[in-house]
């Protein structure tokens, strides 16, 4: 059996916004706020999330820095400021058959400030949270920004957001990860293994695991001041089958995808069953025949078809790129200029809709807020098949409002961490299923000569996200609206607009599925945003199929 796809949800979200009566006691900042260090110390100590449905609240002595770095900012001269105090604790293991060969912990924390003078950015970040230390942190990001504004002064103003000046968000989940026992973790892995080692012809598995937990507070000179913890999961198994006389091996990574959730999401995995799928179809790569290239219709579980929205739909409609602001790690985008492009430029048949939104349960982009408090919701990217909007900021909204009729930011403000200035990055971009209730099996019954990919492999694609080649896990031939036998050695290159074009059938809400990284890059010096695309099974008429081999 192949593993059942997870229907999620595409807009829910959980908001805890507590209006302060004391409102003016958070816009009051004094220059001796007297924090100890030993409210320090308890602060650091304060990791645990809330009860599940019970966000935490703002530690008293993160918010007194918060204030400290805000007034110290605007005391400089910033006409805005906002601050991000922020402590990330990483976990990963790696398995090798029932070994572990590696654990690794890391925790980091500090103070970010971004000041803007004019209409320029400047940012400085310290790990030292010492009043002395924080108040010298934000004098240095307003003289940076000011030095900008003198260079290339600018003029674009911010977007208006509402102030949130007490609020709170978590990750919805049941089980922290961290409350876990390595040992448990190690387990899950180990049981996989085991499951796998039993299908003849495998000889190797590795497996792995990884949690992040991050508690930010994000306070603005607009009066915002807003707690979330963030909590994502990482599993991970490969798995490689040997010819009987060593001549070949082939391999077949796992299609579990990462999730914003708790422990329960790894527990409720079955790792075992899907580890046996994986190993029995490692072992048929061995006899499956090479595919014949040619022309072929093309049916993409979400497994496979998240990479493909990612590289060719989120990255190429970030304003930035699209402006030639940003040029890193994935270049520019064909979707420019946006006068051009927006409302008038058809991406694909009249029922494909693409949303971006951080309001997705499980989805790795999913917030409450931004760091810009902006709070979370979700809009239209491409709708009836039209491009209609990219992804902005504050500053962006008013780069694109007479094209899109917005004048609020999208809230895709993001840093990495307390060390990273924030700036746009991807939300979760999501292909809405079909309305037709179409199950896998009927989205596949729609063409006689196909082939069915599922997981995702090695691609590449152009520096405009424009010419691209996509690999797989798992390959089938389908003849006469069936699955006849695997393949191998099997990619689709495509031209995005062509490729979207050729979209003939959506599977229904219950083919939707979230896939996710944990490592999108972007910046220099660089940055890593954890983000979800989900999609149905689909079918695409016409492909051109490669052999790779």
């Amino acid at each position: 059996m192949r593993q059942p796809t997870t229907r999620l949800p595409r807009a829910v979200n959980h908001h805890r916004v507590v209006v302060d009566p004391t409102r003016r006691d958070f816009l009051r900042t004094s220059g001796a706020l007297g924090v100890s260090a030993a409210a320090l110390a308890a602060g650091a100590g304060q990791w645990a999330c809330g009860s599940a449905g019970e966000p935490s609240v703002a530690d008293p002595a993160e918010r007194e820095l918060a204030l400290l770095a805000l007034d110290e900012a605007t005391g400089a001269g910033a006409r805005y400021a906002d601050v991000r105090v922020s402590r990330h604790w990483f976990e990963s293991v790696r398995t090798r058959e029932e070994q572990i060969t590696g654990v690794n912990f890391t925790e980091s924390y500090g103070i970010g400030v971004r000041a803007r003078v004019g209409g320029s950015w400047g940012f400085a970040g310290t790990r030292d949270l010492t009043p002395d230390a924080v108040a010298a942190a934000a004098r240095s990001a307003t003289a940076v920004a000011a030095a900008n504004d003198r260079l290339a002064p600018q003029t674009t103003e911010l977007a208006p957001v509402e102030a949130y000046p007490n609020a709170a968000w978590e990750t919805p989940h049941e089980i922290d990860p961290f409350d876990v026992p390595l040992e448990e973790k190690a387990a899950a892995l180990f049981d996989g293994s085991r499951a796998a080692l039993a299908v003849d012809g495998v000889q190797f598995v590795s497996g792995s695991l990884s949690a992040v937990k991050e508690r930010r507070l994000v306070a603005t000179s607009e009066g915002s001041l807003v707690q979330q913890t963030f909590i994502r999961q990482n599993p991970g198994m490969t798995i490689t089958a040997v010819s009987s006389d060593r001549s070949d091996f082939q391999s077949r990574v796992s299609d579990v995808a990462a999730a914003a959730r708790g422990w329960e999401y790894i527990a409720g995995l079955d790792l075992p069953s899907q580890a046996t799928r994986w190993a029995e179809e490692a072992v048929m790569k061995l006899s499956a025949p090479s595919v014949d290239p040619g022309t072929w219709d093309l049916v993409l579980h979400p497994s496979n078809l998240w990479l493909t929205i990612h590289e060719s739909i989120a990255h190429p409609t970030e304003l930035d790129r699209a402006l030639g602001y940003e040029a890193n790690y994935a270049g520019t985008s064909f979707l420019a200029p946006p006068a051009d492009v927006l409302n008038s430029t058809r991406l694909g048949p009249d029922f494909m809709t693409f949303m971006g939104n951080r309001t997705e349960v499980g989805g790795c982009a999913t917030c409450g807020w931004d760091d810009e408090a902006v709070p979370a919701f979700e809009w239209p990217i491409i709708d009836d098949g039209i491009f209609v909007n990219y992804q902005t900021t504050r500053e962006q909204a008013a780069w694109i409002s007479e094209q899109t009729g917005m004048t609020r930011s999208q809230g895709c403000a993001y840093g990495q961490n307390w060390a990273s200035i924030p700036f746009q990055r991807m939300p979760n971009v999501s292909l809405m299923p079909g309305e037709a209730p179409l199950t896998e099996e009927e989205v596949i019954a729609q063409t006689d000569h196909g082939i069915f990919i599922e997981g995702d492999g090695s691609y590449s694609i152009d520096q405009q996200r424009y010419n691209a080649q996509f690999a797989g896990q798992a390959f089938w031939e389908i003849r006469n609206g069936r699955k006849h036998q695997m393949l191998r050695d099997v990619a689709y290159v495509m031209r995005t607009p062509d490729f979207w074009n050729s979209l003939a059938v959506l599977g229904g809400p219950e083919t939707y599925w979230l896939g996710a990284t944990l490592g999108d890059a972007k910046g220099q010096p660089g940055q890593a945003n954890a983000v979800s695309h989900g999609c149905p099974t689909a079918l695409f008429r016409d492909a051109t199929i490669i052999n790779t081999a």
